[in-house]
């Protein structure tokens, strides 16, 4: 009887465990922002990664653009927490300004522009245009859920 209760709780703290990603809209004074088209999966993004143990989310977020792209940002505001729901991976996406630096890539980015905002529909991913469009927009933060390409439930039309 312990040892099934003992099994029953670890298995419920292993599907409750999350990942924890941020995530870098880095928006020009033109309105274009900074993306990524990433090494492993060849898909255009947001810059952005794993989150640290040690590392505020928006300190990370700018760790993580300048070291996909070679830009040096400051984070301004948090635009949105998205969940993966099939992966268990939550996002916090800052919106960014760049300070400095330049464009290239790294051992994750194979490409690295600046999009216009129909770019973004164009070539991203739905699940990963939101983050972007949100951070476009002038609203306050959103909190959406997706499957890893489509978004789920009311959020749907966000996009």
């Amino acid at each position: 009887m312990l040892l099934y209760m003992s099994n029953a709780i670890q298995e419920s703290r292993s599907m409750s465990l999350h990942s924890v990603s941020v995530a870098g809209v880095v928006v020009r004074e033109d309105g274009r922002v900074l993306v990524i088209k990433r090494a492993d999966n060849g898909a255009w993004e947001a810059p952005g990664g794993v989150l640290e143990l040690d590392e505020r989310p928006e300190d990370g977020a700018c760790r993580e653009v300048l070291e996909e792209t070679g830009i040096t940002v400051e984070a301004d505001r948090l635009t949105g927490v998205y969940k993966n729901m099939t992966r268990g991976v939550v996002a916090l996406v800052f919106r960014c300004r760049p300070v400095g630096g330049v464009e290239r890539t790294s051992s994750e980015s194979v490409d690295v522009r600046w999009f216009t905002r129909e770019d973004v529909v164009r070539h991203m991913v739905e699940a990963y245009a939101v983050r972007v469009l949100d951070a476009l927009d002038a609203g306050g933060p959103q909190v959406r859920a997706h499957d890893g390409r489509r978004l789920l439930g009311a959020d749907s039309s966000a996009a």
